[in-house]
């Protein structure tokens, strides 16, 4: 959430920030709203000092015998009552409508952010690794996955639907050991503290993130009395964690690490990646969370990056860093880092991590605070998150980079302690 204050004083740099990123919104309309709001709480207060001021002198005109001018103030402060009132009903609605609207307004793209329409114009950072050259036809991990006895998509669409499956022995066995290999990586070298969230949230945790109210087609909502939803993202559970709290100025940054199943809708992308595991309703996903200074948030970003980064390079999975453009950055994001594996059966390379800066939007949505210094003021702190990373996808890196001629698969070096010193999967 933006900050209202800078949206009256910059509204031409909020206007700037809309045509950017491509995103309709009424910026006048909630202007007229907050206009239109601060005037009524400003009338109220004056009526209510006036009433308040006048119901004193009724009962010094009763003691002093003035009765016929006490009933008639009297009655000028129950009319006044009346439109008090009314003005309370009307700032109630008007309230109401300029929450919602303040829950609308994306977030502004930093300086840094390249000015785009589209993931065309996203910028690329830097490459690492070398894609590897096939001399034999190339499968893809679904090719593989089924022929080496890992992955089911039929009788996970036959349990549940489409786009639900099965990891079977070995497969399951190598998405346990991703889980451990990056939480281990995480809270042992990057100095996350590790944490296990809820897996179903409410709805006030999804509005401090910024999931609802636009992303709710996205969800999926449990069907009872409470708004419970299904966790999209560990980024929600765990960004919530300090919500409405004031954070100890000396203990930041903060880093957590988790996992997490993930629940995703998925609405609109039908017939859009729906073959294996690139785009499907639940997958594992290792999260990181960090919470920081203003001062501290940009330098910050660039360490959760490369410590997304630092999980490919141990996988060695060929990947590539992108900036993305302003029409393709997130909705609450002020900055974004996506990071791209290189998948050969695509002959492209696919979204593996997004690590962003919020800024303080996250913050203000979820009332996260610190206080810079022993008594002093608190302030809004600088949320930031990033996939380290998305299991199913590394799965498929996994699978795709590492095939042989005879459909076989070798595994990285750094996964051999947690796969009890499994190097090749073969085929059945």
């Amino acid at each position: 959430m933006l900050d209202i204050n800078l949206i009256r004083k910059n509204n031409e740099t909020v206007r700037k920030s809309l045509m950017d990123r491509r995103y309709e919104f009424d910026l006048d309309a909630l202007l007229h709203l907050d206009e239109r709001r601060r005037s009524l709480i400003s009338e109220s207060e004056s009526l209510q000092a006036k009433r308040k001021s006048l119901s004193k002198d009724i009962g010094l005109m009763m003691k002093g015998g003035r009765k016929e001018e006490a009933e008639r103030i009297k009655a000028e402060t129950k009319e006044m009552g009346e439109q008090l009132k009314e003005m309370e009903s009307e700032l109630r609605s008007v309230q109401a409508e300029f929450d919602q609207l303040m829950l609308e307004v994306p977030n502004i793209p930093h300086e840094s952010v390249p000015v785009g329409r589209s993931e065309d114009d996203n910028e690329e950072v830097r490459r690492w690794g070398e894609q590897r050259a096939f001399d034999f036809e190339i499968r893809d991990h679904v090719e593989l996955g089924q022929n080496l006895g890992l992955l089911d998509l039929e009788r996970g669409a036959k349990v549940t639907g489409a786009r639900f499956y099965f990891m079977t022995g070995a497969g399951a066995r190598l998405e346990r050991a991703l889980i451990n290999f990056m939480l281990d990586l995480h809270t042992r070298e990057h100095g996350c503290r590790e944490i296990v969230p809820p897996f179903i949230i409410n709805t006030e945790s999804l509005i401090g993130t910024g999931q609802l109210p636009k992303f709710e087609e996205d969800l999926f909502k449990l069907t009872d009395e409470r708004g419970l939803y299904l966790c999209p993202t560990a980024e929600v559970p765990v960004t919530n964690f300090f919500a409405d709290e004031i954070i100890d100025g000396s203990e930041l940054p903060v880093a957590f690490a988790a996992y997490t199943p993930c629940f995703r809708s998925e609405a609109g992308s039908y017939g859009i990646d729906t073959r294996g595991l690139i785009r499907v309703h639940q997958f594992n996903k290792v999260e990181m969370v960090r919470f920081c200074r203003e001062e501290e948030s940009y330098e910050q970003l660039e360490l959760l990056t490369s410590h997304a980064e630092k999980v490919l390079q141990l996988l060695e999975l060929p990947y590539r860093v992108i900036t993305l453009c302003t029409g393709d950055l997130g909705f609450g994001a002020s900055k974004t880092y996506d990071l791209e594996v290189w998948v050969p059966s695509q002959d492209r390379y696919r979204e593996i991590s997004s690590c962003s800066n919020y800024e303080t939007f996250q913050a203000r949505r979820a009332r996260i605070r610190y206080r810079p210094e022993p008594g002093g003021k608190p302030t809004f702190a600088h949320t930031l998150n990033g996939s380290g990373l998305a299991i199913g996808r590394t799965v498929v890196a996994l699978l795709e980079n590492g095939q042989q001629p005879d459909g076989s698969v070798r595994l990285p070096e750094a996964l051999a302690p947690y796969m009890d010193g499994i190097r090749e999967f073969t085929p059945q």
